[in-house]
């Protein structure tokens, strides 16, 4: 009887999915006396090494299989100590020393040593992939010092105040087993793509790229667990449309699932044992415009895009989950500003600007590329068509995958007029938010606009070499209102960050330097008969 029901519910609408008529079976697996987490996600992970890429996906995976010398946790984010017990800095902030704990080892049983972790900084270094850029202006190779066994210094080429904030992303391998597994001097890449030699909470079981991605708990970690009843492993079954993983969850099939539209979540909030975290973030959407290829590489018809669009209409988009800029910064990032005449709707402002504007009459076609199958981001398309028209602004919806987005991003060529972006900063400290402005970020998704001003990337690197907080909080003032002067992009909103989970699952601890859809699962656990 249960089969047949599942069956007749999968042939429903998606309406009638919303409110079940039967209690779902347990999405949970069990292996043993273990029980394993299902997460429902769109997005793949096609590598673990924490020295080539992150993302969402990728981080949440990374995290659980690695550990870094400190953790972010909570909200508002606090770091913690992990593999370092403790740490000092010079007052200069240019030399960091950190403690190491010593009962850490890695999966292979070989312990965590100051050695692996110079080495792992190392290695990221020398690739200069991933959360490289974070570090790479201020630390070099022969900066990281082992002092002994459990202690590691580092000695930055000038001073560095976030220094600090950017280590949680720096994860420690053992460089006994990557180079076991070396081939042709990759430093082991090829090999990590798919393997981990981590000392997280948790080990790869099985990896069907493409398919799921199932790791499982490591007994006796190092660390311990926040509880007996924690989740004995996970699994990341690849759903890639919104409406199969809202099924998928009030079915039963998934845990968790990430992604869902708006009209979703409030849908499954009402389904019984169903519940949604429900956030303030620190993700940005905005519509990066191209600042030097026609036609967006002229400033005024920049600024009459964004003074043409309808910004409340985000708000409705996520039925009241979410608030407007007021900045290019995030409203938690540290030194945010509300800037003076930040973009609204103003169609007769709007005007003005295209008549200063190289096409006072409109008549031209702007590409908006946005993520297939994102259902808010298709709307906004339609909103943006909408409100364009009004200038005689036609508007070309191009839906593309993730990748293939980032790929057309990463250059000037290529970089489309109007691209939707989701930004979420890797740290609290404004630098992380301010550098996506620099032409040094040129070439990812981020800096997709290639914005230019060199008085702002002046400011922005003088910003991040002093020690102290007064002296930083006024430059980055005036990196916001400089930046939104330029109207490099539509700056648009901050959406709540939300999820859809069963609810036996317990200990979900949110933080808003997780990136979109990303969830620590080392403090989960499954409470269920």
């Amino acid at each position: 009887m249960k089969t047949v029901r599942i069956l007749l519910l999968g042939l429903l609408t998606l309406t009638l999915l919303a409110t079940p008529a039967v209690a779902p079976v347990p999405a949970f697996e069990r292996a043993g006396d273990r029980k394993i987490l299902v997460f429902a996600g769109r997005q793949e992970v096609p590598t673990i090494d924490p020295s080539v890429k992150y993302d969402w996906s990728i981080r949440m995976m990374q995290q659980a299989l690695y550990d870094a010398l400190v953790k972010y946790v909570g909200n508002p984010p606090e770091i913690v100590p992990w593999l370092a017990e403790r740490w000092e800095v010079s007052p200069d902030a240019k030399t960091w020393t950190f403690h190491l704990v010593k009962n850490a080892r890695f999966h292979s049983g070989d312990p965590v040593t100051a050695e692996a972790v110079r080495w792992s900084f190392a290695r990221t270094l020398k690739l200069n992939q991933g959360p490289a850029w974070t570090l790479s202006d201020f630390l070099k190779d022969d900066g990281i010092k082992v002092l002994n066994d459990h202690t590691i210094q580092f000695t930055l080429t000038q001073p560095y105040a976030p220094f600090l904030s950017w280590v949680p992303w720096w994860y420690v391998m053992n460089p006994k087993q990557v180079m076991a597994n070396e081939q042709a001097g990759d430093l082991g890449q090829k090999w990590l793509t798919d393997n981990a030699a981590g000392s997280g909470p948790f080990k790869i079981k099985r990896w069907q790229q493409g398919v799921l991605y199932e790791i499982e708990a490591v007994d006796g970690y190092w660390k311990g667990w926040p509880s007996k009843d924690h989740v004995g492993g996970v699994i990341l079954k690849l759903v890639r449309e919104s409406a199969a993983q809202r099924a998928a969850l009030l079915r039963g099939e998934a845990d968790i699932v990430e992604g869902l539209s708006a009209d979703d979540y409030d849908q499954v909030a009402k389904t019984p044992g169903i519940v949604v975290p429900n956030f303030p973030g620190m993700t940005t959407f905005g519509l990066k415009m191209n600042t030097q290829k026609a036609p967006t590489n002229d400033a005024n018809l920049r600024k009459a895009v964004a003074h043409a669009f309808d910004y409340d209409s985000l708000i409705k988009i996520y039925n009241g989950n979410a608030i407007l800029q007021t900045s290019p910064f995030p409203n938690a990032t540290r030194g945010h500003v509300a800037v003076p005449g930040f973009p609204r709707q103003d169609l007769a402002k709007a005007k003005e600007f295209l008549a200063k504007s190289a096409y006072p009459n409109g008549g031209i076609e702007l590409e908006y590329v946005y993520v297939q199958g994102l259902e808010e981001e298709r709307k906004m398309g339609l909103v943006l068509i909408d409100n364009l028209g009004k200038l005689n602004l036609k508007v070309k919806m191009v839906p593309l995958t993730w990748p293939n987005m980032v790929a057309r991003g990463a250059k000037v060529e290529s970089s489309p007029d109007l691209m939707a972006v989701f930004t979420t900063p890797l740290s609290t400290d404004p630098d992380a938010v301010a550098y996506q402005y620099h032409r040094n970020s040129y070439g990812k998704y981020y800096a997709s606009s290639f914005y230019q001003n060199a008085d702002v990337w002046g400011l922005i690197e003088r910003a991040r070499t002093l020690a102290k907080w007064e002296d930083r909080a006024p430059l980055y003032a005036d990196i916001q209102k400089r930046i939104a002067a330029d109207a490099p992009e539509l700056f648009g909103m901050l959406a709540n960050r939300r999820w859809g989970m069963r609810d036996h699952v317990k200990g979900f601890v949110f933080s808003p330097v997780r990136f979109t859809g990303e969830v620590d699962v080392y403090p989960l656990t499954i409470v269920a008969k």
